[in-house]
């Protein structure tokens, strides 16, 4: 373990140059992206080792803030008198937990996985307890905080089989990471067993936080009187596309439009630095489109045929204002995305057929009839056809993936359970951890 840590150390401050360009490269269009770039090598504003106990939770963007969020609510609620540190990867992810809990909590940047940035980090921060969100396996993340004797949590923990297979090539070393978690709660039977069958000692299934969460009281009011704005048109979104989905979706749109010519299609990209490819697109396949990030105080013409969302932490708002949601990263090999959202907000849902990272709740899912996968854009256009041409339909798979969600949640109090079971961190100022 101490030779591969060590080469993967060495392999990542070889890496470090090119790491800072893509961050600079990155922030020609968004210079918000090298702000703070100290946090990124663990100096971020020292917290007093005097002040109250700080509970730290890891969630690395968009979808593990949504996730972590009811728990954050909870940890505030159940541990008034610690304070609560949030790190994300992206800023996408800072943005979205500054626009939902303000500063009601500490944000920095995770460091970059390297010893002694994050031994700068816990020294400057004073942890008494990590909770990752997912899976975030760092290395010298959990080496630092197991020298430290901090206490680490995988929580909402899932691994696919192909994930699996991949560490399974690492066996030792896996194992040895694994076993450096005090805890993991996981998502379901079969991530607990994958999880098992690696080496790790403490796993419980506590669910998916995601089923917990809740729509805030404002939203659906807030989607009506938006959708209001723009008429009684049927509305499709397609959401968290990814490269080349894009394509196939306005080719299915043009065709739609032949039927259906009232219909505005809101395409919402997966990645920022993407919303400007996406609209060159829309103009070069002369679509009447506009910009949500444009037009959020105005409403959307009826001339209009496509609403590009390039906007970050709007999507729940979106899918509340839709017929039919299409989740995107499924029409290519990327594995799908969380179909939960437009769930709760009660939209009939199509996906693609790769959906390996959300593999059991698709799969319990179209068990209850609440979702439609297609395998082709011919099937694409005909389902969206259908649902658009028959509202009783659509409401029935709208209901039942309701229904499913609701059937679902528990896995926040199940989380709290596992957590409040957590040792105390007895030393968060390790003078003798090792880099290597």
């Amino acid at each position: 373990m101490i030779f591969f840590r060590g080469f993967y150390t060495l392999l990542l401050h070889l890496l470090l140059p090119w790491i800072l360009l893509r961050l600079l490269w990155r922030s020609r269009l968004d210079p918000e992206q090298r702000q703070r770039w100290q946090e990124r090598f663990g100096l971020a504003p020292a917290y007093p080792c005097d002040g109250a106990p700080t509970l730290w939770i890891h969630a690395v963007s968009v979808g593990e803030v949504q996730a972590a969020l009811p728990l954050i609510t909870a940890l505030m609620q159940h541990y008034p008198s610690h304070s609560l540190l949030i790190t994300t990867t992206t800023l996408s992810g800072s943005k979205q937990l500054h626009r939902v809990l303000k500063n009601t909590v500490r944000h920095v940047y995770l460091p970059y996985d390297l010893p002694w940035s994050m031994r700068l980090f816990l020294q400057r921060q004073h942890p008494s307890l990590l909770l990752l969100i997912e899976t975030e396996l760092w290395p010298n993340l959990l080496y630092q905080c197991h020298a430290h004797h901090i206490p680490c949590f995988l929580l909402s923990a899932r691994l696919s089989a192909r994930s699996a297979r991949r560490y399974g090539y690492f066996g030792g070393l896996t194992r040895e990471l694994l076993q450096q978690l005090t805890h993991i709660a996981a998502q379901s039977q079969a991530d607990a067993q994958r999880f098992l069958a690696l080496g790790a000692r403490q796993v419980t299934v506590t669910g998916n936080l995601k089923f917990d969460m809740s729509i805030p009281e404002h939203l659906p009011e807030q989607a009506r009187l938006l959708r209001a704005q723009w008429g009684s048109r049927p509305i499709w979104i397609a959401a968290s596309t990814h490269e080349g989905e894009e394509t196939l979706l306005l080719t299915v749109h043009a065709q739609l439009l032949q039927q259906f010519p009232q219909l505005l299609l809101i395409l919402v990209p997966r990645h920022p630095e993407r919303f400007d490819r996406v609209a060159q697109l829309c103009q070069q396949k002369n679509f009447a489109y506009c910009r949500r990030s444009q037009t959020q105080s105005s409403p959307c013409h009826s001339d209009v045929s496509v609403y590009l969302a390039d906007t970050m932490g709007e999507l729940l708002l979106l899918y509340h204002m839709a017929d039919i949601a299409v989740i995107g990263g499924s029409f290519i090999e990327h594995g799908g995305h969380n179909p939960l959202e437009p769930a709760l907000a009660q939209v009939a849902i199509i996906s693609g057929c790769s959906v390996f990272n959300f593999a059991a709740i698709y799969n319990e899912l179209q068990q209850a009839q609440a979702v439609i996968f297609t395998k082709n854009t011919s099937e694409l256009l005909s389902n969206v056809i259908l649902l658009l041409s028959n509202a009783a339909l659509r409401q029935q798979y709208a209901q039942r993936a309701y229904a499913y969600v609701l059937s679902q949640q528990g896995a926040l109090a199940r989380t709290l359970n596992v957590i409040q079971a957590a040792p105390v961190a007895t030393d968060t100022t390790a003078k003798n951890a090792r880099y290597f």
